[in-house]
C-alpha cells in the first residue's frame, strides 16, 4: 500500500497527469471551437497555414520540418501550440539571451588573459572543420593535452573519484541524470568533504534527465553541506515554453587541470550495476592539461547564466603543463542557435573519411543529409560500420532505428547489434587520425533539442584505444544482413510512418 501511494503521489506521477489533463483540454478545446462556426475553422486554417509556411521559411532540416507540418495539417491548431511549446527554439528567448551574455563576457575575459587560442598550426585536412568548431564559441584547438580513454563506465568512475580526491580549488560537476545509488553515493560523500574543507564545488544537473531518479532532498542536502547546486530548466506541471531544451552535457572538471566528457551519467547501470539491459556498455575520456579550458569555459557559461554570476576566469584556467601529441577540441552543441555543430562535424568527417568510418550510438534516427554522408562514404569505398544495441531501453524508438537499416545496407553500411546488452557509447573514429567521443547521440533530439559536448581528436594516442574498442565491439556483437529484415509489408508500412514522424520523438 506504501509502495502504491508512493506512486500515485510523487511529482513524476502528478506533473504527468496535470499534463495529460492540459493536453486533454486543449484538443477538446480546439475541437470544440472548430465545430463552433465555420468562421472560427477557417481562422483555425489561415494560422495552420501561416505556422506551416513560417516552418517552411525556417532554417532547420527540411525532415525535421515534415513531421511537424503533417502534425499541424492534421491538427491546425493543437498541433501548432505543441510545435510552440516543443520545436520551436524560438520560445526559449530569457535562457539564450542568458547565456549568450554570459558567454559575451567570458569572452571578454579571455582577451585579457593568458589564453591559448586556435591560432595553433593543424593538418589541412581537418584545420576547416577545426576553424569552424572553434568560431562558434569559446572551443580553440588545443596541444599540449594528455587524453585517456575509457571503454567501460565502471573504469571511468574509478579515475574519476581519484581525481576528485586529489582536488585542491575546485570541482564543477554537470549531469543530464543524477541517479541514487552507488555510484552517486561515492561521489557525493567527495563533493561534500571537499566542499567542508573549502573547495568551490558546484554541482549541476538536469530536472528532466533527473526527475525519475533524483535522491529525495537533493538539493537541500547538498546546499546545508556547502555545495553551491543548479537546478537546469526546472520542469513544471504545466505546458510550458521551452521545455524540450535539456542540458544533455555530461562534464566533470577539476581545479581546472582535469577534466572528464563521455556518455556516462550518474546512475549505477552506467557502472554495471543493477543494470536491466544486460551489460551495459558507455565510454568517455578523461582530459588533463590546456584542453581543459574548453570544458571549463562550457560549463561557466551556462552556470552563470542560471545563478547571474560572473566569474573570474583566469582563477578557473589549466596550470599545468603537459606534453603530449596531437591536437583536442572539446565544443558545445546548444539548440538555441541556428548552428548544427555536432551534424556538421560529423557529416565532415563522413565526407571526408578514406579507408574507414567506425561509429558507436544507441539510437540512428537521421536526416535526409546524414543518410546521404553515411551512404555516399559507402559507396566511395568507406568501410562505415554501426554498432547500435540488441537490447533497446525504448522499443518504439528501436524500431525507428531499424527503419533506417535497410538503406544503409544497401549502399554498404555495415550494422551491428551489440549482444551482451546495451551500448550507450556515442563516438566516431576515422581513418586512425580522427575521432570524436562525448554526448552526441544520432537522433533528432541531440542534434536540434538538446544542449550536447564532446570532444575532437585529431592525432592523439588515445585514438588507437578507441579503435581497440572497436574491433573488440565488433567481435562480441552481431552484424545485421539485408535478408534478415524481411518484407513485411505492414512493418514496411509502419516504419515509414515512423521516419515521418521521428522529429517528434
Amino acid at each position: 500500500m506504501e509502495k502504491l501511494k508512493n506512486i500515485l503521489f510523487n511529482k513524476v506521477t502528478i506533473g504527468a497527469i496535470l499534463l495529460l489533463l492540459q493536453l486533454s483540454w486543449l484538443l477538446l478545446f480546439f475541437y470544440q471551437l472548430r465545430s463552433y462556426s465555420t468562421m472560427i475553422t477557417a481562422i483555425f486554417g489561415l494560422v495552420s497555414v501561416i505556422m506551416i509556411l513560417a516552418i517552411v521559411s525556417s532554417k532547420d532540416n527540411p525532415v525535421y520540418k515534415i513531421g511537424w507540418i503533417i502534425l499541424i495539417g492534421l491538427m491546425p491548431m493543437f498541433g501548432t501550440f505543441l510545435y510552440l511549446i516543443s520545436a520551436n527554439k524560438q520560445p526559449a528567448k530569457k535562457l539564450r539571451k542568458a547565456i549568450q551574455e554570459s558567454e559575451a563576457r567570458i569572452e571578454q575575459q579571455l582577451e585579457r588573459v593568458s589564453y591559448p587560442q586556435q591560432s595553433l598550426p593543424i593538418a589541412e585536412e581537418v584545420k576547416g572543420i577545426s576553424d569552424y568548431i572553434a568560431s562558434q564559441g569559446t572551443y580553440a584547438r588545443h596541444g599540449n593535452t594528455d587524453v585517456a580513454y575509457f571503454k567501460l563506465g565502471e573504469d571511468m568512475y574509478a579515475s574519476m573519484l581519484k581525481d576528485m580526491e586529489q582536488a585542491q580549488s575546485f570541482i564543477f560537476f554537470e549531469y543530464f541524470i543524477v541517479g541514487q545509488g552507488q555510484m552517486w553515493d561515492g561521489m557525493k560523500e567527495i563533493l561534500i568533504r571537499k566542499a567542508q574543507e573549502g573547495l568551490d564545488v558546484r554541482v549541476m544537473y538536469d530536472d528532466l534527465g533527473s526527475l525519475m531518479v533524483l535522491p529525495k532532498g537533493f538539493k537541500a542536502e547538498l546546499e546545508s553541506q556547502g555545495v553551491k547546486v543548479v537546478t537546469f530548466n526546472p520542469m513544471v506541471p504545466y505546458l510550458a515554453l521551452g521545455m524540450n531544451n535539456r542540458d544533455h552535457r555530461k562534464i566533470l572538471v577539476i581545479d581546472g587541470d582535469v577534466a572528464y566528457n563521455g556518455g556516462i551519467n550518474i546512475a549505477d547501470k552506467y557502472i554495471n550495476v543493477d543494470s536491466k539491459l544486460g551489460h551495459w556498455k558507455d565510454t568517455g575520456l578523461r582530459l588533463e592539461g590546456d584542453g581543459v579550458a574548453n570544458l571549463t569555459l562550457m560549463f561557466l557559461s551556462v552556470w552563470d547564466a542560471c545563478r547571474k554570476e560572473q566569474a573570474d576566469i583566469a582563477a578557473y584556467l589549466p596550470r599545468k603543463s603537459v606534453r603530449a601529441k596531437g591536437y583536442v577540441q572539446p565544443f558545445s552543441d546548444s539548440p538555441l542557435d541556428e548552428e548544427l555543430i555536432s551534424e556538421n562535424l560529423y557529416m565532415d568527417i563522413l565526407w571526408n573519411a578514406k579507408d574507414y568510418v567506425y561509429i558507436f550510438t544507441p539510437y540512428l534516427i537521421i536526416d535526409h543529409e546524414m543518410t546521404l554522408a553515411l551512404t555516399m562514404a559507402a559507396k566511395r569505398g568507406v568501410d562505415v560500420r554501426i554498432v547500435v544495441p540488441k537490447i533497446p531501453d525504448k522499443k518504439a524508438v528501436y524500431t525507428l532505428t531499424e527503419s533506417y537499416f535497410r538503406p544503409l545496407l544497401e549502399a554498404g553500411v555495415r550494422l551491428y547489434r551489440y549482444t551482451p546488452g546495451f551500448i550507450h557509447a556515442k563516438s566516431y573514429l576515422a581513418d586512425d587520425k580522427v575521432g570524436v567521443v562525448g554526448t552526441i547521440n544520432m537522433d533528432y533530439r541531440s542534434l536540434y533539442l538538446h544542449f550536447e559536448c564532446g570532444t575532437f581528436l585529431y592525432e592523439v594516442e588515445a585514438l588507437k584505444d578507441l579503435k581497440q574498442d572497436y574491433e573488440e565491439t565488433f567481435a562480441v556483437s552481431e552484424e545485421v544482413h539485408l535478408k534478415e529484415l524481411g518484407e513485411g509489408l505492414l512493418k514496411r508500412t509502419g516504419q515509414a510512418v515512423l521516419r515521418v514522424l521521428s522529429p517528434l520523438f
